[in-house]
């Protein structure tokens, strides 16, 4: 009898969650808000979650690059920020990897009134030769100031290319809040996280706070 209880309480779990989740899709088509997907180096390919979001949520668009593989910050800012100054709809970034220090970046720089807010991802730590290849090394130092807009830091324990350390320091210099989600990698294709479930929660609560 316990054992049965316990299944029906993990499956009303269950199905709350999936409400939840539903309500991110919901509340983005009801206030009108899209998702700007930036991926990181290498861009995202289609195992990555960031593709499957830009599958689920119509309303998303993503930035493009001229090249994945060789990333030069001005030329990655140009292109992000060229993108932000043709939106017409409140937008949250999604962020991912490098492209979270080039979101970091922008925020420095510039600054447009239809991004709400931003989601940073599994940030790869610039200024590390330890966890980071020297391609990317023309993105440091990593901005600290603090970010302008509400963001949230998502980071993995067993990140390659960061130290769940280092994340916190981040999140705490750019006064973001800070989501740590256990041994997830570099939450990337390898991860095999699909559409995300815990990732949409997380941006349900970005949502909730703009």
């Amino acid at each position: 009898m316990l054992f049965l209880f316990k299944i029906e309480f993990i499956f009303i779990l269950l199905f709350l969650k999936l409400i939840e989740i539903s309500l991110v899709l919901y509340k983005m088509i009801d206030e009108n808000i899209q998702l700007l997907i930036v991926p990181g180096l290498g861009g995202s390919d289609e195992n990555h979650w960031q593709s499957y979001w830009l599958k689920k949520y119509e309303n998303s668009i993503r930035v493009i690059q001229d090249d994945w593989n060789a990333p030069q910050l001005d030329n990655w800012l140009s292109k992000l920020n060229d993108t932000i100054q043709k939106l017409e709809t409140p937008t949250i970034l999604v962020a991912h990897s490098l492209a979270v220090s080039l979101v970091a970046h922008w925020d420095t720089l510039y600054n447009n009134s239809n991004i709400k807010g931003t989601l940073l991802v599994a940030p790869a730590d610039v200024d590390s030769e330890k966890y980071t290849p020297d391609v990317v090394r023309n993105f440091a130092p990593m901005p600290l100031k603090k970010i302008s807009i509400p963001a949230i830091v998502v980071a993995s324990e067993n990140d390659p290319y960061g130290s769940i350390e280092r994340a916190k320091y981040f999140a705490k210099k750019w006064n973001s809040d800070f989501v740590n989600i256990g041994l997830k990698g570099h939450i990337n294709s390898e991860s095999n996280l699909e559409y995300w479930e815990e990732g949409q929660l997380i941006l349900k609560r970005l949502l909730d706070i703009i």
